[in-house]
């Protein structure tokens, strides 16, 4: 929502994509993969319309309904807190710990959000690719993106276990360990 100054600077627009497939290298892999969902909290990151709660409509149109609507300090403490969790989480069922991570590649959803979760889990922001400042954040394309560009400048090399995390509305958080 351009009129919405509060979010719309955070936006930006992209693409990405993951091809996943069967690899010679047996060392290549996803290790682990967590999904979590909880709607209780669905109010501070939201698109309030187009749903069946208030389907599409003139008056939600009219309304400017169809646009994300941010809570920021909610969305600060309920993202970091969620991301914290997440990674402590698929570190902990994998018997590994932040210190066996090359990386980590973070949804670009804001650069507070990503340091704040690093500085919880003892990582160095060394160890969290970022591309944000170039970008904004562009979504559920940031991870690929992210992911593309750390194959390609040398930050993920063979043999690498990398995290990709990610926190959106509903809300819904993820993680996956890869061995590269």
């Amino acid at each position: 929502d351009y009129e919405d100054r509060g979010s719309c600077i955070l936006f930006g627009d992209g693409a990405g994509a993951v091809v996943v497939g069967k690899s010679d290298d047996k060392k290549s892999s996803i290790i682990d993969s967590l999904i979590t969902a909880d709607g209780t909290n669905w109010e501070p990151l939201q698109l309030p319309a187009g749903g069946s709660r208030h389907p599409a409509s003139n008056e939600t149109v009219a309304n400017r309904m169809h646009y994300m609507k941010i809570a920021g300090r909610a969305v600060y403490k309920l993202a970091v807190k969620s991301i914290v969790d997440i990674v402590k989480e698929i570190l902990t069922r994998n018997n590994l710990s932040a210190e066996d991570i090359a990386l980590f590649i973070p949804h670009q959803m804001n650069e507070r959000i990503m340091e704040g979760a690093a500085g919880r889990l003892d990582i160095e922001m060394d160890c969290v690719y970022r591309n944000i400042a170039k970008y904004g954040n562009t979504s559920a394309a940031s991870i690929p993106i992210a992911l593309d560009e750390a194959s390609k400048d040398g930050s993920i090399k063979k043999g690498d276990r990398v995290i990709l995390v990610s926190f959106g509305g509903g809300l819904t958080w993820a993680a996956t360990l890869i061995e590269w």
